[in-house]
């Protein structure tokens, strides 16, 4: 058994969390991730209106009886999406924890404290983090240079970010980026941290919403087959290496702009990937992480395992290193 604070605060079994993955995190994986004990989140942005995430609430509930959370990622944009209505719904559906990124949530803590809901903030620096302890958040997930998506713009891994994070977070805080296995458990622990928050090794499971051909290449990908892209632009994102992020990356060396990449980069083409399997169709999001993940279980079978070994490394490997004076 491997039981943290964080399992106390946010009221789970295991301190394992499946976080927010637009066109991913939907119920049949959210409920899995449950059932095993973790804590997974809905994704709300994948639904195309509030009412259809108030629907994907319903199924998650028909599926689990145990807690789970709903993302809300806030990202400025010209034409943003009804992030009020969405957090309505999160709240009046009785979902008890939501996953804030991407922006500020100041905006959004009053009602989210109002309607009783555990608000976890997800960050990329230690600053941040500091900020949204400030604000009353209940905890932090910080994401490590590793990580898939969007790693922030100080480029800082999670061996040196987790220790730097915990020196002045004093509320729960898991650990994000590079993790997949009871190692990546153990040594987040050691540095500091509650727990662990996993994106691409949920991916490759059985219960992925997501095309086998990604699952695949995820299994026999190394933690080299990631690029980089939107650097210059101070809006980093690591994602898998295909033909059309090699051709980003290659437009944004030679000067190009957003408007050279906007085609390439559309997230239909994206979300393509994921439901035909054609992994060369867009863009899509994979961390360094691929490199240690090496088959395709149950949810319940990957929980299960990282519980377990952690457990057998904390009292074997590590026991057997101590000098005994």
């Amino acid at each position: 058994m491997v039981r943290t604070r964080f399992c106390d605060v946010f009221g789970v079994e295991y301190p394992i969390v499946q976080g927010g993955m637009q066109w991913v995190g939907r119920a049949g994986l959210v409920s899995a991730v449950a059932n095993a004990g973790g804590l997974g989140f809905l994704t709300a942005l994948t639904q195309p209106t509030p009412e259809d995430l108030a629907e994907e609430i319903y199924r998650c509930r028909q599926l689990t009886d145990k807690p789970f959370g709903v993302n809300l990622t806030i990202l400025p944009s010209i034409k943003p999406p009804p992030y009020v209505e969405y957090r309505d719904v999160i709240i009046e559906s009785g979902v008890g924890v939501v996953e804030t990124a991407g922006f500020n949530p100041a905006e959004h803590l009053p009602a989210f404290k109002a309607g009783g809901v555990k608000v976890l903030h997800k960050c990329t620096s230690v600053r941040h983090a500091v900020k949204a302890q400030q604000l009353g958040v209940d905890g932090i997930s910080i994401d490590g240079f590793e990580c898939a998506g969007h790693p922030g713009e100080d480029d800082i891994p999670g061996l040196v970010l987790i220790p730097a994070a915990t020196e002045k977070i004093t509320i729960p805080m898991l650990a994000s980026g590079g993790l997949a296995d009871a190692r990546g458990l153990v040594a987040a622990l050691a540095l500091g941290a509650d727990g662990i928050n996993m994106g691409t090794r949920f991916v490759a499971t059985t219960e992925a919403p997501v095309h086998e051909n990604v699952k695949r290449r995820l299994v026999e990908a190394s933690e080299h087959d990631t690029d980089l892209i939107f650097r210059s632009l101070r809006n980093t994102a690591r994602v898998a290496r295909n033909a059309v992020s090699t051709e980003v990356v290659s437009i944004f060396d030679s000067g190009g702009q957003f408007d050279d990449v906007r085609e390439l980069v559309a997230g239909v083409r994206g979300r393509k990937v994921y439901e035909v399997g054609d992994l060369d169709l867009g863009i899509w999001t994979a961390g360094m992480v691929q490199g240690l993940i090496h088959d395709i279980p149950t949810v319940s079978e990957l929980i299960d395992r990282i519980v377990t070994e952690a457990g057998e490394l904390i009292k074997g490997r590590l026991g057997d290193v101590l000098i005994q004076k």
